[in-house]
């Protein structure tokens, strides 16, 4: 039964309950087959969504702004310059001013405060583009490309490789909504937040799946279905980069280590990657390797969510 979400913002996958999950992944395949067969679907004709980026990023703003623009809508961009926050206008006010002009904000920023705030404030959905807390839209695409892939998501068991950050986060979040077992692998003092692990086990225990926190790559990886990793520094985190890439020194995700996963195991990435780093060119160019299909459908996934609460 489909479930109205308009007007919804989406903040995080842990809002969401599991029938809107599905509901977003059923709309992403179909917008995917009306894309793939010159279909048109302007769902969203005369809409207007306001793109907020205080980060750059290739990935986020090519597939919003081209998403919009095959939805009927469009999409303006504002960079980190553009708008009057970072001169001391408060979020209320930017929120309040936006929601009498746009349709609908996506924003890609580092505090989840900020989020928060223009969906609290304003009176038109909020779409969470990254913070340094989650990426849900990242994570709804990564599990539609699982389900694309697997034909299901209940019972596979995702290995996350890495820092516990942002990514880790809304995989804990997203594995555990839709009963996918879960095993983070980080360095002592990189672990993912612990309210956030706690509220995975909470949502795995009802779905009846696993959350495991590791310290320990070739326990995360061992019969894992998928294989997950993302960069040692984020954004914001060059000046730590050193460190880190001393720190993850056995994190590496290669061949040796995704020997211990089940043979036919995805291997996953959410871009950019550095390669040779956090993970090898014989990894990522494999055979296992969904990456750019994982890319190309963030355009998808994310005309679901606009079109379901924009619409």
């Amino acid at each position: 039964m489909a479930v109205n979400m308009k007007g919804k913002s989406f903040l995080s996958i842990n809002d969401l309950t599991l029938e809107e999950m599905y509901q977003i992944f059923d709309l992403s395949r179909t917008l995917k087959e009306k894309l793939y067969t010159g279909e048109e679907h302007h769902l969203l004709k005369g809409k207007t969504l306001g793109m907020i980026f205080a980060k750059p990023s290739t990935r986020t703003r090519i597939s919003f702004e081209v998403g919009i623009y095959q939805l009927g809508g469009i999409g303006m961009y504002f960079g980190p310059n553009d708008l009057q926050l970072n001169r001391g206008e408060t979020i209320s006010d930017t929120a309040k001013v936006l929601s009498r002009y746009l349709d609908g904000i996506m924003i890609r920023t580092f505090k989840h405060e900020d989020v928060e705030g223009l969906a609290k404030y304003g009176s038109i959905p909020v779409i969470n583009g990254l913070t340094d807390l989650l990426h849900p839209c990242q994570v709804m695409t990564d599990l539609f490309t699982i389900l694309e892939k697997r034909r299901k998501l209940q019972g596979l068991k995702l290995a996350y490789i890495g820092d516990g950050n942002n990514m880790a986060h809304s995989l804990l979040n997203g594995c555990s909504k839709v009963g996918m077992d879960i095993a983070c692998a980080s360095p002592k003092g990189y672990e993912p937040q612990g309210w956030i692990v706690d509220n995975a086990k909470k949502n795995a225990a009802y779905m009846g799946s696993k959350v495991v926190i590791t310290n320990d790559p070739v326990e995360a990886c061992k019969d894992a279905d998928i294989i997950y990793t993302d960069v040692w520094a984020s954004m914001g985190q060059e000046k730590e980069a050193q460190e880190r890439n001393q720190r993850f020194t056995g994190f590496q995700v290669n061949n040796k280590l995704v020997s211990n996963a089940k043979d036919d195991y995805l291997f996953m990435h959410c871009l950019p990657a550095h390669r040779e780093e956090e993970v090898t060119n014989e990894v990522v160019d494999s055979a296992n390797s969904i990456v750019f299909d994982e890319a190309e459908n963030r355009l998808h996934v994310q005309k679901a969510i606009m079109a379901l609460v924009m619409g």
